[in-house]
Parts: C-alpha cells; sequence; structure tokens
C-alpha cells in the first residue's frame, strides 16, 4: 500500500480528518499490511518479511492455494516434461501455483489458474540420490569415528554393490519405535535390492568411502526389513542400532542434539541439514504441498528402474546442488536454530536447483516412530 498524500486546507478539516481516521482504526478498518482473513482462490496476496513466518499449511491464503493446485496437478503432471507442482512465492513474493518442469520451454503451460498466478521453474529430472562424491565441510562426515558415532554421517548397507560400483548414503538421526532405537535414512540407500543371503548390516562409513571394503568400516545397525517403497508415500528405513555403537541421544555431526518434537514446515522457513557429501548446510523452504515425480536406480549406479510420484513434500531451494548432493539421502532436515532443533523433514531426492524432503510427520508415522532427542 503506498503512502497517503495529505492537503493542508484548514485546521478544522485537519481536524476532522483525524478524528474520522481514529473512529475507523478503532472500529476495526484494515490498515496497512492487513491481509483478508478469507481470500478466494482470485486473490493474489503478497507477502513481507513480517509475514513469512504463517505461511504454513494453516494459513488460509495458502489452503486456498493448495485447492486449486490439487484440482490441477492430476493434469499439469499428464503433460511431458512436468516433473512436479506445489504452492510458493514467485520472484515479487505472491503467493502461486508452481510447476516444475525437466527443461525449458515445455509448451502450453497456462500463466493462472482459476485466476491464480502460475509460476513456471525448470529444475530437471528429480533423482532419489544415494551415490556421494568427495565428503565435503569442516568437519569429516566420511571419516571413520570412533563409537558410539554421530550421525548425518557417511553410511549404508554393508553389501551395496552392483554394476562393478559401490554406493552409499547418510545415516540421518535417531528415532524410537516402542522404546527400541533405530538409524533412520532412506528406503533407497538402506532397503533397496536387498538380495536375499547378502548382509543385513549397516555399516559407517558407507562402502564409497572405504574404498568398497567393508572391512574399513564398522558394523552400527541391523536392517529392519520393512520397505517403504514402492507402496508408501514416503522414502524411508530403519536400522536397529547395534548397542554402543551409536550415541544414545542421537547427536547429530555439526548439529548436536535435537529435539524430541517436530516442525510442520513453513515457505520461506530457513532450515539445515547434515550430510555425507555436502556436511553443514542451510536453505529454506521454497515450496510446500509438492507433488513430485522422482526417478529412482534400485540397484547402485544402475539405470533407471523406475518412477515414484509422491504427494505432499516439502521442496528446498538448492541451487548448485549447494545444500543437497548424491550421498546426502538420508540426511534429518531441522529447523535453522542453534539449540535442539525440532525435525522438519526427511531428505531424498533433488536435482542441481531444488531439494525435496519427505514431512517428518509422515515418515514416524509411517513406523510409529518417535524421534530420540531432548
Amino acid at each position: 500500500m503506498g503512502m497517503r498524500r495529505i492537503v493542508f486546507m484548514k485546521l478544522i478539516v485537519v481536524s476532522a480528518i483525524l478524528v474520522t481516521a481514529l473512529i475507523l482504526l478503532l472500529s476495526g478498518c484494515e490498515g496497512p499490511g492487513s491481509v483478508p482473513s478469507s481470500p478466494g482462490p482470485s486473490t493474489t496476496s503478497t507477502i513481507t518479511s513480517s509475514q513469512q513466518m504463517t505461511l504454513g499449511k494453516s494459513d488460509s491464503r495458502i489452503l486456498a492455494a493448495i485447492r486449486v493446485q490439487e484440482k490441477h496437478t492430476q493434469r499439469l503432471m499428464a503433460q511431458t516434461d512436468v516433473v512436479g507442482t506445489a504452492v510458493g512465492l514467485n520472484d515479487a513474493d505472491e503467493i502461486v501455483v508452481k510447476i516444475y518442469t525437466a527443461k525449458e520451454g515445455v509448451p502450453n503451460l497456462p500463466a493462472t489458474l482459476d485466476d491464480m498466478k502460475v509460476d513456471v521453474e525448470v529444475t530437471g529430472i528429480i533423482h532419489a540420490m544415494t551415490k556421494g562424491g568427495p565428503g565435503g565441510g569442516g568437519v569429516s562426515h566420511t571419516a571413520k569415528q570412533t563409537p558410539p558415532i554421530q550421525l548425518g554421517t557417511s553410511g549404508g548397507r554393508r553389501d551395496d554393490f552392483a554394476n562393478g560400483y559401490c554406493c552409499g548414503g547418510t545415516l540421518g538421526s535417531l528415532v524410537q519405535v516402542n522404546g527400541v532405537q533405530y538409524i533412520l535414512s532412506n528406503y533407497h540407500v538402506f532397503e533397496a535390492d536387498v538380495i536375499p543371503g547378502t548382509s543385513n548390516l549397516v555399516i559407517q562409513p558407507g562402502l564409497i568411502d572405504v574404498n568398497c571394503n567393508a572391512a574399513n568400516a564398522q558394523n552400527v545397525a541391523t536392517l529392519s526389513g520393512i520397505k517403504s517403497l514402492p507402496g508408501s508415500n514416503v522414502d524411508a528405513a530403519i536400522a536397529q542400532v547395534t548397542t554402543g555403537m551409536v550415541k544414545t541421544d542421537g547427536a547429530i555431526l555439526e548439529i548436536g542434539t535435537i529435539s524430541a518434537t517436530t516442525y510442520n514446515a513453513f515457505i520461506n522457513e530457513t532450515v539445515k541439514k547434515s550430510g555425507r557429501t555436502t556436511g553443514l548446510t542451510r536453505s529454506r523452504v521454497s515450496g510446500l504441498n509438492a507433488t513430485v515425480s522422482v526417478a529412482y536406480d534400485n540397484q547402485c549406479a544402475g539405470p533407471t528402474t523406475f518412477t515414484k510420484t509422491f504427494t505432499g513434500q516439502i521442496l528446498i531451494a538448492n541451487k548448485g546442488s549447494k545444500f543437497l548432493n548424491s550421498g546426502d539421502s538420508g540426511s534429518l532436515m531441522v529447523e535453522d536454530v542453534t539449540t535442539n532443533p525440532r525435525a522438519v523433514g526427511l531428505l531424498f531426492a533433488g536435482s542441481s536447483s531444488v531439494a525435496v524432503a519427505n514431512p517428518i510427520g509422515q515418515v514416524l508415522s509411517f513406523f510409529g516412530a518417535t524421534m530420540v532427542g531432548n
């Protein structure tokens, strides 16, 4: 809202204006920056920094945008090279429906949906991120730790070999099911393509960081055998902790202990994660209620074997893969606070511009688990 200009004429006129303004203010008239409590889908809201903290799924403006998004998502996703939709903000900080594409120039994409603005973003194909490159960060997330280990570290299945390669991911966090502690990571890090007769042990570091020789790693957990994919809406797996091998408070490298409570994501929320490849990194939530198609190679370094569509996901800005890169799969995403941050999501996929996380509530519900923390 622009500043109002007042023309001074006579003192009595000014006094009348001020009295009238005071009456309007006391009667509840909207002032600068106020937002209608229940805008319809055709309303485009511009968001100020002071309002960003309220832009979660409970916000009426976000809910209105989600209704429009969900109404059109199936049709949009059926179009070649459309890989996802979500609700987010455009460059003008307006709430919009986001459409994500595998390449530039996808034809016949709408500029609006039910009078709500659309923002198209080229993300490329979104992949599950397993195999990692060189580890980074000031603290090594790839080194073999002295037990009990911290999480946010390199790890994976002891026999994660295929196609002449070995793989690895991130041992993300500690959860508890019926009083028993488990390491939480992704399905495609722990449980994908487990061959009968091979080891069900989880090691730290992962094979990729010990020259593919499991003898140079240490056994820290045992696979649960619970496979979330392809049937569920989360890419998650748990492995029962081997006594004495993992810190019982669930401490994560460069993050420390986390809260036992969780948190729902909101747009522009600042988040951080501790992962095998990129270490401790920070970013912001860029999309809510995302529907995304994720390409999977069920074998280490194999070709794409299936594509899974997830709904209700969290998207995070990932320019240049600086927040999440290959090998960071399984990292726990938490709010960016110093002490006992709350878990927000489980990271599992992305591209060079966007990262994808399962909402942590969905993950915990799948296993009947709770976070281990303070």
